[in-house]
């Protein structure tokens, strides 16, 4: 087994890690009170291929592969929870989905605005009745002459009042349940198509969670995505690969929790000497790290299965798990290392602790997971 990161593999660490520092970081606590999208920051991203990262050059991504773009979305997510989960859910839902399953004609209209980051996407399986349990999807989608005719609404829809271009699943037959679930394509201005409630969220407040309404929401029959009744099993591969990101982005987070508890305990003194030379500290410290190196290691192997194009359903599962539920422990730890500075937000470490919870939920709660592993063990048994 080589663990080595190849030398463009460390190119891209570094580039990333560096246009965080610079252009990121430092208004990841702004942007968290305001709520305001970067839109100059994503625009950045987009010149420097941050925003198609896998999809190949002829659709104007850098054709990268799966290990990279965990290593982006890490680091992006180490300088802020929100641009990293932005970049997560652009390229892992709608891009990839558009990469996946549509026909040329589809890829070249679409993909190279996505991938240049000059259109944001956004992705919607998620209803009010229909959450973990798709089968209970209400969105219809009808055939009417040269058109397909779509109604319901969408929820919790990350990149929703920033898209131009959504991928929008529905069932085109009732009862067949999943098995008759299709995915479409939905231009932002199309007749029927508009934006409801926009959520007030705990953490990743820069990000904008939507609803979407379609209300006689007429498209074009060539905007069905992939083959019909076949969109549920594309919607699964899409969020084996996202689970990916979302681990990369829990990782991120809790690395830069542990860099900021490094540094304060080096700075804090209490009883006479600098915090970092108590046990109790020093365990913490040790617990975040171990963790964090476990949790780097599943996503990375996860991400390197998926570039071997084996099947990684349940490695994505548990890195995803793993790195989330990491995530909140480091970054409860280190509140816990700042003591009641760690409260308040005048410190990240705050922040962070809001912004990794939604890696316990979104691409799959913690309860998903576990039944995703536990399905595949016993396939595999």
């Amino acid at each position: 087994m080589d663990f080595n990161l190849t030398q463009e593999q460390e190119m891209i660490r570094k580039m990333v890690r560096d246009f965080g520092e610079k252009e990121v970081k430092g208004i990841a606590a702004e942007i968290d009170k305001t709520m305001e999208f970067p839109w100059d920051v994503i625009k950045k991203m987009g010149e420097l291929g941050l925003m198609g990262m896998t999809i190949d050059e002829k659709y104007g991504g850098p054709g990268l592969d799966t290990v990279s773009y965990a290593i982006a979305v890490e680091e992006m997510s180490r300088a802020c929870g929100t641009v990293g989960f932005t970049m997560a859910a652009h390229n892992s839902l709608c891009t990839a989905h558009i990469n996946l399953a549509g026909n040329e004609e589809q890829k070249i209209r679409y993909l190279p605005d996505l991938a240049t980051g000059k259109a944001m996407g956004a992705w919607g399986l998620t209803e009010p009745g229909a959450g973990s349990d798709a089968s209970s999807l209400q969105t219809t989608a009808v055939p009417e002459g040269d058109e397909w005719v779509l109604n319901g609404r969408k929820i919790f829809i990350t990149n929703g009042h920033v898209a131009e271009t959504f991928v929008v699943l529905a069932s085109t037959d009732r009862e067949k349940r999943t098995k008759g679930i299709s995915a479409f394509i939905i231009e932002k201005d199309t007749p029927g198509f508009s934006l409801g409630k926009k959520e007030d969220k705990m953490g990743l407040r820069a990000s904008p969670t939507s609803e979407l309404i379609m209300e006689d929401c007429r498209i074009p029959k060539e905007n069905l995505l992939g083959e019909k009744d076949m969109g549920f099993i594309g919607a699964l591969k899409i969020l084996d690969g996202g689970r990916i990101s979302i681990a990369a982005m829990a990782l991120g987070i809790a690395q830069s929790a542990l860099d900021e508890s490094l540094a304060y305990s080096k700075e804090r003194v209490q009883f006479g000497k600098a915090i970092c030379e108590f046990q109790a500290i020093q365990w913490m410290l040790a617990d975040m790290a171990t963790e964090i190196e476990a949790a780097r290691f599943l996503t990375y192997r996860a991400a390197n299965m998926k570039d071997r194009k084996v099947r990684f359903t349940k490695e994505a599962a548990m890195a995803k798990l793993f790195a989330s539920e990491m995530g909140m422990r480091a970054t409860s730890k280190a509140i816990q290392i700042f003591g009641g500075y760690g409260f308040t937000k005048d410190y990240p470490v705050e922040r962070m602790f809001r912004d990794v919870k939604l890696c316990e939920i979104g691409e799959g709660t913690s309860e998903i997971q576990r039944l995703v592993i536990a399905r595949q063990l016993l396939k595999e048994s």
